[in-house]
């Protein structure tokens, strides 16, 4: 299953409760782009420099923990220091990096090569899994997207500004949407989902609703 939308509009929130109810495994793609997005600024590598980032890219091994999801970056568990600012700040314009998408999709690809999984994305239907058998495009009001990432990180323990989280998301939505690699739309065969006015529990219904549905019409 694919599911793709803008930041902060639910799509991983939804793509975890789905897999626990439909027992998949569920990778989360846009952990990946954060861990790599630490990566290359622990090594201080300059994003213009393709030399740079490609070298990078060969001394880089994600995976996620079976027991919690966590994602590890060489083996460590980075999935707190991946959620902050300083991450989401840099992780679009890594992420539109080519070869840094080559790289994340031949990984997800192998990742759920075999079926039975939720990848949740920018690009998952349009790209990583075009045949995927449900594709979903979630969306939310800008408002409420910045409402629900200040949450997060307040819980997590960062203090942070509405005007910082607001800016964050526009540059994201623009750069998600606008990159020349594999840029965030809506797959012509996938299922709209505004979920500005759902709540979680709502919201995993309607997409255990949407699941159901597509089962039936292809039965």
């Amino acid at each position: 299953m694919a599911i793709d939308g803008y930041s902060a509009c639910g799509k991983s929130t939804l793509a975890r409760a789905l897999a626990k109810r439909l027992g998949y495994s569920y990778i989360d793609t846009g952990a990946m782009y954060r861990a790599v997005t630490l990566h290359l600024q622990r090594l201080g590598t300059d994003l213009q420099d393709e030399g740079g980032v490609a070298g990078a890219m060969q001394a880089l091994e994600i995976a996620f923990r079976p027991s919690d999801n966590h994602v590890l970056l060489n083996g460590e568990d980075v999935e707190s220091e991946i959620r902050g600012l300083a991450v989401s700040n840099l992780v679009s314009p890594v992420a539109a990096l080519s070869q840094v998408r080559r790289a994340m999709v031949e990984q997800q690809r192998q990742m759920g090569r075999d079926g039975g999984v939720i990848l949740d994305g920018r690009d998952i239907g349009t790209v990583v899994f075009p045949d995927a058998d449900l594709k979903l495009f979630v969306t939310a009001d800008l408002d409420t997207r910045v409402d629900r990432r200040l949450r997060e990180l307040r819980a997590a323990g960062r203090e942070v500004q509405r005007d910082e989280v607001t800016a964050n998301l526009e540059e994201r939505d623009y750069i998600d949407s606008h990159r020349a690699d594999s840029p965030l739309r809506q797959a012509e065969d996938a299922i709209l989902l505004d979920n500005t006015e759902l709540d979680l529990d709502e919201l995993v219904e309607r997409g255990v609703e949407l699941v159901a549905r597509v089962r039936t019409d292809r039965k």
